[in-house]
C-alpha cells in the first residue's frame, strides 16, 4: 500500500471536496500520520471514508469529518481546548498542532492510555487526557477557548456553553438518527451565547449523554 498515496487521496478526494479549504487544517492532514492512530488490524482503512471501530463499541470519526469539526472551530495558537471522547487520539494531535494546550476526557480508560503513548510516540507534550464522565460537561479546567465532542448528544448540556471563556466556541453534533446537525456554539460575553447550524451528519452518541424530557401520556 502506498500510504502517501492514500493520504493524497484522502485530502484531495473526501476532505477538500467537503468544503474543507483551511490550508492549515489540510496542511495538517498531510502531516499527522493518521495510520498510526488506527487499531492496527485496521491500518489498511486508516484513510477510507468511514469511520473504523476502536474498541469498546465505539468508532473513529471519518477523516472528512474531523477535518470538517477542525476547520469550523478555528482552533487558535494561544487556545485552551476541551475535547470529549479521546479515542484514538488522533484529533488530540492535530487540536494539538494549532492549539496552546488540549485537554481531552475519556470514559474508557483502555483509551486514555492508548491515547497517551501514541501522542508521546508523535512528540506530542501539550496535552492533559483525564479518564472520565463529560457527557454533561468537564469544568474541571473552565474556562475553555473552544470545545469539541467527538460524539453525538441528544441535547446539549448547560455546562458546556457554561465553560467557555468569551469568545470561545463549541462545535457539537446534536440530534437523534437519523436527524443530527452540527452546532457552533460562539460564547458572545459572560453568559450569552449564541448558535449556528452547519451541516447534518449522523454519528454515534457520547456515553451517558443527556436525554431530552419525553412526553408521557
Amino acid at each position: 500500500m502506498d500510504l502517501e498515496q492514500a493520504r493524497f487521496n484522502m485530502v484531495e478526494q473526501q476532505i477538500r471536496p467537503w468544503e474543507v479549504l483551511d490550508q492549515r487544517v489540510l496542511d495538517l492532514m498531510f502531516a499527522v500520520r493518521r495510520e498510526d492512530f488506527v487499531p492496527s488490524r485496521y491500518r489498511a482503512l486508516a484513510f477510507a471514508d468511514m469511520e473504523i471501530p476502536i474498541g469498546h463499541g465505539e468508532t473513529m470519526l471519518a477523516p472528512k469529518l474531523e477535518a470538517r469539526m477542525l476547520q469550523e472551530l478555528a482552533p487558535g495558537p494561544g487556545d485552551r481546548i476541551l475535547e470529549v471522547g479521546t479515542g484514538t487520539g488522533y484529533m488530540t494531535a492535530l487540536l494539538s498542532r494549532l492549539a496552546a494546550h488540549v485537554y481531552s476526557v475519556d470514559i474508557v480508560p483502555e483509551f486514555t492510555r492508548t491515547a497517551a503513548a501514541r501522542l508521546a510516540a508523535h512528540g506530542v507534550t501539550n496535552v492533559t487526557l483525564d479518564t472520565g464522565d463529560a457527557a454533561r460537561g468537564w469544568s474541571r479546567r473552565a474556562p475553555y477557548d473552544a470545545i469539541v465532542l467527538t460524539g453525538s448528544v441528544p441535547v446539549l448540556a448547560e455546562a458546556f456553553p457554561a465553560s467557555l471563556a468569551p469568545g470561545g466556541r463549541l462545535l457539537a453534533v446534536v440530534g437523534e438518527p437519523p436527524v443530527m446537525e452540527a452546532r457552533l456554539v460562539t460564547c458572545v460575553s459572560a453568559g450569552a451565547c449564541g448558535s449556528v447550524g452547519l451541516f447534518e451528519t449522523c454519528i454515534a452518541p457520547l456515553r451517558n449523554a443527556p436525554q431530552p424530557e419525553r412526553f408521557v401520556f
